[in-house]
């Protein structure tokens, strides 16, 4: 139960057709290898974390625009092929994130990265929390009648995994969920930009990734894409991907700055889960004292807003958000 966790940051140009992705799965699965083969001597690489974006990005204004250029079905060929590398190496890859279509969905479309495994595809992750106003791609929250598990967990022999991008990781309460769904990993798939980065003054990305560590007493393996402004404007991407123990504890960390990383770290289940049992302090997720916070049963952002026949926009967003702030405000 003892084993590293490779966090790989990628630098691709922006892609503008799904066309294109086929280079990038090449790319990311020879970084597979680099990571699984180099590090061979420290350890066994059993986990191989990718950014957001890393297959493609929300870069279109309009939904329909992201079904007919980007948008793919998961699974498909390019998860086939991380399975079989998977198989290949025996280890776990938690992919860059895919625009997905769903023919139980139409017309919507999901920012979606999936946990695959030797035996295949364990859970696909569909972002809770997109980033508004921007991205248009659909919520779960969003869809009426959404039945499938919102923070799916993988139970497996590294560990139990559990994943969140990007901007879900600004919400506590979303990276509490896979806690107490038993995760010991959480697994940052990301694309976070400058100046939120990894750099003082507002280094968000670190503190945040810390912070959601130490209160869930979990590790934390986190990718963040590490594109130049010329790949991927408007935005320049500071990369930094880490790991982080159970404490807070940084494990270890790329350089910031954009440009093809690979930071491995080690990952210690057993020692998590005789930390778990052991503690009677700072054990926050056996601390928590639920019933004093009915928030969580209070609406805010609205739901059920993307519908086939209306499709999420950013004038859409941009309502909605206004809608969320009137409703919190306190009575």
């Amino acid at each position: 139960m003892r084993y590293l966790a490779a966090a790989c940051q990628t630098d691709f140009p922006n892609p503008q057709h799904r066309s294109e992705i086929p280079a990038r799965v090449n790319r990311m699965l020879a970084m597979t290898d680099q990571a699984a083969v180099g590090y061979a001597p420290f350890g066994d690489v059993r986990l191989v974390v990718f950014p957001e974006f890393a297959h493609a990005a929300p870069i279109y204004e309009t939904v329909g625009e992201l079904l007919d250029k980007l948008a793919v079905p998961v699974p498909n060929e390019h998860t086939d092929r991380y399975h079989r590398k998977a198989k290949e190496r025996g280890l776990y890859v938690q992919t860059g994130s895919f625009i997905e279509a769903d023919p139980k969905y139409p017309g919507r479309a999901f920012n979606t990265t999936c946990l695959i495994g030797p035996d295949g595809l364990l859970y696909k992750y569909r972002k809770v929390n997109p980033w508004i106003p921007w991205e248009v791609h659909a919520s779960p929250h969003d869809i009426p009648g959404y039945s499938e598990p919102f923070f799916p967990v993988a139970d497996t022999d590294i560990g139990r995994l559990g994943c969140a991008i990007c901007y879900d990781w600004l919400f506590p309460e979303a990276i509490r969920e896979l806690a107490l769904q038993g995760a010991e990993v959480l697994i940052r798939v990301s694309a976070y930009m400058d100046p939120w980065g990894a750099t003082p003054p507002m280094d968000w990305w670190t503190v945040v990734n810390r912070c959601r560590a130490l209160e869930n007493v979990a590790y934390v393996v986190a990718a963040n894409q590490g594109a130049s402004l010329g790949h991927y404007p408007p935005f320049s991407w500071p990369g930094g991907s880490m790991a982080v123990d159970y404490d807070g504890r940084l494990l270890a960390q790329a350089d910031p700055g954009p440009g093809e990383k690979i930071v491995i770290a080690p990952i210690d289940i057993a020692a998590l889960r005789a930390e778990r049992e052991r503690r009677t302090g700072h054990h926050m997720l056996g601390h928590l004292r639920t019933e004093t916070h009915p928030h969580a049963r209070r609406p805010i952002y609205p739901g059920g807003r993307a519908t086939a026949d209306a499709p999420l926009t950013i004038d859409g967003n941009n309502r909605a958000i206004a809608e969320g702030k009137r409703e919190f405000k306190p009575d």
